[in-house]
């Protein structure tokens, strides 16, 4: 027996109490409804169907019918068929948007949740625990980006790490890329990506990784005075770093990765990509313009905070590790077990006992600078490379 059934048994066993003492007259009309919670004018109608048919004149008789907008049974049906065979992966969000999209579904997101709950083929989410207050957005775009990385099951027996950079002001996402690990040169690439697209942002918010941020301990407070490879490059170009400290404190870039988890991985198997290369090629072609569409929000100021990349030095030559070392005497730099030979050129006989920076790029290449002069480039092997800067120069 259902909730109302029970509640409705409830009633009836206080109405025939209450008439048992209205016929005594222990009880005036008045005083048996505001008992029973209703109007005088209710309680003498039920009166005269008790009093005509029993308690079975009390019974409701609406339950007993069907309502008028329930759904056939062969539409129940066919919802559950085309969720079980095709979309079985789909969580219930993503799924809908299938079902409004592809199969000219009619029926509210709320129909189709508890249809296919109650047909076993989705779970009841669980209670939500205590509330929290939501931090606010930032008004502008550029404000303030996102960077995080998850590590899942994108396609079947293959676990990815997917790097995403995302506005705070809108949930915009600007750079999103599979690679096998996360590091510095994922995160160098996500924000190159941003700035060429958009500009310059203010700040980045991160978790504590120890690409991001040095810790004297691990999961303790961040070092601000000892900065990583990616913490220099990103204070040479002028964006604060803001760690987050929680799963909690970066809410909005782990909804959005449960989001990510919940639809990526079916889309994939859905077109029928299994390789790395092709997923990226998705992604950035087909599912993020659709994505941001999906679930972009809309600022609360129109105007941006990215200012545009206006250096004539590439991109390339600020997000990479940068490291001193000092030039021998036959003119070479010692660099990860090779020996990178600077050749004589017209602006200085001999480099021996110089402070010069070794460069390293996200592709292996080397180059080696005095001040902001390159003096040469090499393969990630050593190699001199013969169209480097300096033989371009001559």
């Amino acid at each position: 027996m259902n909730r109302t059934r029970v509640l409705q048994e409830i009633r009836i066993m206080q109405f025939e109490e209450l008439y048992q003492q209205w016929t005594l007259s222990k009880l005036t009309i008045e005083q048996a409804a505001s008992i029973l919670g209703v109007n005088e004018r209710t309680f003498r109608r039920w009166r005269d169907r008790y009093e005509a048919d029993g308690t079975e004149g009390l019974f409701d008789r609406r339950l007993d019918r069907m309502a008028h907008n329930v759904a056939p049974v062969d539409e129940v049906m066919a919802l559950a068929s085309l969720y079980e065979t095709r979309y079985r992966r789909y969580n219930v969000a993503h799924f809908y948007d299938k079902y409004l999209s592809d199969h000219g579904g009619r029926r509210s997101y709320t129909w189709v949740k508890k249809t296919l709950q109650h047909n076993g083929l989705v779970k009841c989410a669980k209670k939500r625990g205590a509330h929290r207050r939501k931090r606010e957005r930032r008004p502008l775009k550029g404000m303030m980006l996102h960077q995080d990385g998850s590590t899942h099951q994108w396609v079947p027996g293959q676990y990815w790490d997917l790097i995403v950079t995302m506005d705070d002001a809108d949930n915009e996402i600007y750079s999103a890329f599979f690679v096998e690990e996360e590091g510095t040169f994922s995160s160098f690439r996500g924000v190159r990506e941003v700035i060429e697209d958009h500009g310059i942002f203010c700040s980045l918010y991160t978790d504590r990784g120890s690409h991001y941020w040095t810790t004297k301990t691990a999961g303790g407070k961040i070092d601000k005075g000892n900065l990583t490879q990616f913490g220099c490059c990103m204070s040479r170009l002028g964006i604060e770093m803001i760690p987050g400290y929680s799963p909690e404190a970066r809410g909005r870039s782990e909804r959005m990765f449960g989001t990510l988890q919940g639809r990526l991985p079916q889309e994939l198997a859905s077109s029928g990509i299994t390789d790395m290369a092709s997923a990226n090629q998705f992604l950035k072609d087909v599912f993020l313009p659709r994505f941001n569409e999906r679930f972009k929000a809309k600022p609360s100021e129109e105007i941006t905070a990215f200012v545009p990349w206006a250096s004539s030095l590439s991109l390339k030559e600020h997000l990479c590790l940068q490291t001193n070392r000092m030039v021998t005497k036959a003119n070479t730099v010692s660099y990860r077990g090779n020996e990178l030979q600077i050749e004589r050129d017209k602006e200085r006989f001999s480099y021996a006992k110089l402070k010069v920076t070794v460069r390293e790029y996200d592709d292996g290449s080397l180059s080696i600078y005095h001040g902001q002069r390159c003096l040469g480039r090499y393969t990630a092997d050593g190699e001199l490379m013969v169209d480097n800067e300096l033989q371009a120069a001559a």
